[in-house]
């Protein structure tokens, strides 16, 4: 066992490869290495980063081995984070190596990052003394070092005047160590005045953080109740007792509001870590991280796998949200992962949200979690009046899609200089382009999917593969010009309506796929909230804890969207995102107004948001979830088939299920075609696991693999636990 000793002659390797258990190498005479310790590894023709791993190590010839290359001058990784690895890959199904590869992901930071040249004063004088040297030499006094291009910007001059002294000897060159990615931040720096119910949660997390043990609570708060603020004193607390803080966000063009609401609370920004960070930041954060020298990290579900040195608090924003859930490779959610990670390393976990999961209610009402209740909106703001408008009493005008009741609201909050936003969550234009001479419906030619048309850039986009074409003016099938048709409204579409209703209102559509990507979408949204826009049409990432101060009116173009699919979790996300958007208005005292345009107003999840009677939501969707034997009172896993052919995935996918085992408490569903069943040119079929909530899941689809028929050809096995996607 490596635990037994330090120093041993042959130690296992975890390497990021779909491998089900650790490699085993020789250690080198004079090479020393720990569980834990990174290192540089042969692996075939190539060479590797891997990770000194627990256990024993096999039996094999020594000479057969091949020897470790080199231990990385990197902290090692700590027994929790191991333990944390292979919990996951045990409950997703998944390699212990690709689990360990999420880990590894910044290769260049194996090493100490190189210290840089600076300049120090010296005692020597320079022969003569103008307006600029002065300068430098006042900047420079007190003794610390500086950089060349540093010392320079701060006392306003060129580099050729520090050259010029450095020349003189009146200053000396030294070597200094990299700069901190972030500065330090103050739990004391800027303590907010809490309202009452806020001071009460703040003081129960406070708590929690206290008590050095895992616990999770749920900080359940209405939009714009100051649930921010709230767990930022848990944050507080956890760096008061010298601890890292991880917070966990959905969506990248989240982050910078956020940056800076935490700068302005603990006057310094924490380190990001999302994909959209630049390769040499994230080394230089996943080094620092790993050192202790980055206290506060704020990312996406990423983040979970950064070497934390001495973690001690992890925030999930947003709990609720599906972008938590990863569907590639290592199918994961990072909601339930985070509290794993809590568990693990002993320490407390807070989710927090305005429209909390089922699964986290139940546990809470349960009490797995402790929970936090912020009723009302910080400042005594009062929520938005919310209505429906029934479609089939006020329905739109010819070929549009805003009730009249809808835009005669707009038109009133455009008066009072406020503003206004549209929430359909459909990009593009159209979903959906035919020819109405022939019929044809422009489809994606690798998928079961229509191409949606995005008129901004003339293309026809599949969402699903990338897949892009030019829109053609004539109609490919029987070449009829000028007959091509958008079927049903995308974000684009309503744009182009509200301009030909209110051609004098600034407007701005707001989606994920904008020209200019994170960085655009994030000056836009800055726009918003500095009040220049008037009306804002938007997909759902406009439903995400954005605080636009003009924004009055709310409207819902079509409500019903989300409850057209056969997703057992329909009804939840529909509540979720219609509550969560309808929330951006009136966040800053001003009355209010919500309009949800449906053909289902007496449905369940309507009334339930229009009456602001959450809580009878929740219950009748709990019970019905109850009966069902749905997650949190049973289990799910998804088992998806993939092949280049259809016949290949289906057979496959047959003999996974003959080869289930006899069990009483799991039965298999399927295997049928997915409702997407083809991507990227690979047919899908898919089989439901459903069972008890006690039941071995893992075990007993551990045994249908291993039993049922071997990889062959083209096909891919994918296996989904706790599944959020049923396409």
């Amino acid at each position: 066992m490596i635990e037994d000793s330090p120093f041993v002659a042959a130690a296992p390797v975890l390497v990021p490869m779909p491998a089900e258990r650790p490699y085993t190498y020789a250690v080198p005479p004079g090479m020393r290495v720990v569980p834990g310790s990174i290192v540089r590894v042969p692996l075939g023709p190539r060479q590797v980063a891997g990770i000194v791993w627990d256990g024993a190590v096999e039996a094999v010839d020594a000479k057969k081995l091949r020897p470790i290359e080199e231990v990385f001058d990197c902290p090692p990784i700590d027994k929790a984070m191991r333990r944390f690895v292979d919990w996951i890959a045990q409950y997703t199904l998944s390699a212990p190596g690709m689990v360990a590869r999420m880990l590894l992901r910044a290769p260049e930071a194996f090493d100490p990052e190189p210290w840089i040249e600076g300049l120090q004063r010296t005692l020597a004088e320079p022969d003569r003394l103008t307006d600029a040297r002065r300068r430098v030499l006042e900047t420079a006094e007190g003794g610390l070092a500086w950089t060349r291009s540093g010392l320079a910007h701060a006392a306003g001059v060129s580099s050729t005047v520090i050259d010029g002294l450095r020349a003189q000897g009146v200053f000396e060159t030294v070597m200094i160590p990299p700069r901190p990615v972030v500065a330090a931040p103050d739990p004391s720096h800027a303590v907010p005045e809490l309202m009452p119910d806020q001071k009460a949660a703040a003081q129960k997390l406070r708590a929690a953080v206290a008590a050095d043990a895992f616990n999770v609570t749920l900080l359940d708060g209405v939009t714009g109740s100051g649930k921010t603020e709230v767990y930022f004193e848990a944050v507080a607390a956890a760096l008061d007792k010298g601890r890292q803080v991880l917070i966990l966000l959905p969506e990248i063009a989240l982050t910078h509001a956020f940056l800076e609401r935490f700068q302005d609370r603990f006057g310094a920004k924490p380190a990001e870590w999302h994909s959209d960070l630049p390769p040499r930041m994230r080394e230089r954060v996943w080094r620092q991280v790993a050192e202790g020298g980055v206290r506060v990290v704020a990312g996406a579900r990423s983040a979970l796998f950064l070497p934390f040195k001495e973690l001690g608090l992890i925030v999930v924003d947003e709990e609720h949200d599906p972008a938590y859930k990863q569907e590639d490779r290592v199918f994961y959610n990072a909601r339930d992962m985070a509290v794993v990670r809590g568990h693990i390393g002993g320490f407390p976990v807070v989710l927090a949200s305005a429209t909390p999961s089922v699964e986290s209610r139940v546990n809470a009402g349960q009490g797995r979690y402790h929970r936090a209740v912020l009723s009302s909106r910080f400042a005594e703001a009062a929520l938005p009046d919310l209505k429906s408008i029934d479609m089939r009493r006020s329905p739109p005008a010819r070929g549009g899609f805003l009730s009249p009741v809808l835009l005669e609201q707009m038109q009133r909050t455009l008066e009072k200089k406020e503003q206004s936003l549209l929430f359909l969550n459909r990009r593009g234009y159209a979903p959906l382009t035919l020819c109405r001479v022939c019929g044809h419906r422009f489809g994606c030619p690798v998928c079961s999917a229509w191409l949606v048309e995005h008129r901004f850039r003339g293309q026809l986009v599949c969402h699903h593969c990338g897949h892009n074409e030019r829109r053609p003016e004539a109609c490919p099938e029987c070449g009829t010009l000028d007959h091509l048709v958008a079927c049903g409204p995308g974000v684009e579409r309503i744009a182009e309506e509200v301009v030909a209703h209110f051609p004098d209102a600034r407007t701005i559509v707001l989606s994920s796929d904008l020209l200019g990507g994170v960085r655009r979408l994030r000056l836009e949204l800055e726009a918003v909230a500095n009040g220049e826009a008037d009306i804002v049409i938007g997909t759902q990432l406009v439903a995400k804890g954005h605080n636009f101060p003009g924004m009055t009116l709310v409207g819902v173009v079509d409500a019903d969207l989300g409850l057209a699919n056969g997703d057992p979790r329909a009804a939840e996300r529909t509540f979720q995102l219609l509550s969560q958007v309808t929330g951006r208005a009136g966040r800053t005292g001003k009355k209010s107004l919500g309009l949800l345009q449906t053909y289902q107003p007496d449905h369940p999840v309507m009334r339930a948001i229009v009456s602001g009677d959450s809580e009878a939501f929740y219950e009748r969707e709990i019970a019905e979830r109850e009966r069902a034997a749905l997650p949190p009172f049973g289990r799910l896993a998804g088992i998806i088939v993939s092949a280049a052919t259809r016949g290949e995935a289906e057979s496959h996918a047959r003999g996974l299920r003959r080869a289930a085992p006899q069990a009483s408490d799991l039965f298999v569903l399927g295997p049928a075609e997915a409702p997407l069943s083809l991507i990227g040119g690979r047919h899908r079929f898919r089989l439901l696991i459903q069972g008890e909530r006690r039941a071995d899941m893992q075990g007993f689809i551990r045994a249908m693999l291993e039993n049922g028929p071997k990889l062959r050809g083209s096909v891919r096995v994918q296996v989904d636990i706790d599944p959020q996607s049923f396409l």
